[in-house]
């Protein structure tokens, strides 16, 4: 490389690094104008927004994984391995090895979900129960929640009573 090409990087870099470390704010483009509404949002227009802890009104509180069955019921152990608004997951497991996978989804806004479960015969606690495969059982909750158990070992009334263990009527109300 020759010398102006070095000097001429340096500058361009120099240049670069000044710019990004400017403790000004960037005046307005062009394209804003002063009287633009601010994008900020005040605590009375959160209307219809999520409320804390919750994932939208009318739904508990509760962080999903508190409905998971608790520990030591029946010799299982849970393992938190997901836990997220609108979304919980749990690894269920027994002497140190997983036996099955927990979790519950917030299916509100999916109506394929709660189109599955119309045709439904069995239930849990008088929620609609679907199996699935040899492995799979999901319960619909409040038309809301969808609660599954998935295990290759245990068998379709053995997911069903982990089903019936989670809080339900605390993730009902």
């Amino acid at each position: 490389m020759n010398t102006w090409t070095i000097l001429v990087a340096a500058l361009a870099l120099s240049s670069m690094l000044e710019t990004a470390c400017q403790k000004t704010p960037p005046t307005p483009t062009s394209m804003e104008t002063p009287d633009a509404p601010s994008l900020s949002v005040a605590i009375s227009d959160r209307a219809g927004l999520p409320e804390a802890g919750g994932i939208a009104s009318g739904v508990p509180t509760a962080p999903l994984k508190d409905y998971f069955p608790l520990d030591a019921a029946g010799g299982f152990k849970r393992v938190i391995r997901a836990n997220r608004v609108g979304y919980a997951e749990a690894s269920l497991e027994k002497d140190g090895k997983e036996v099955a996978v927990l979790s519950i989804s917030d299916a509100e806004r999916l109506a394929y979900v709660k189109a599955r479960f119309e045709n439904a015969t069995d239930k849990v606690d008088g929620f609609p129960l679907l199996t699935s495969g040899k492995d799979l059982s999901t319960i619909l909750v409040r038309d809301r929640f969808e609660i599954k158990v998935l295990s290759k070992t245990l068998d379709a009334s053995a997911r069903k009573a982990i089903l019936a263990s989670f809080d339900l009527k605390g993730l009902g109300t």
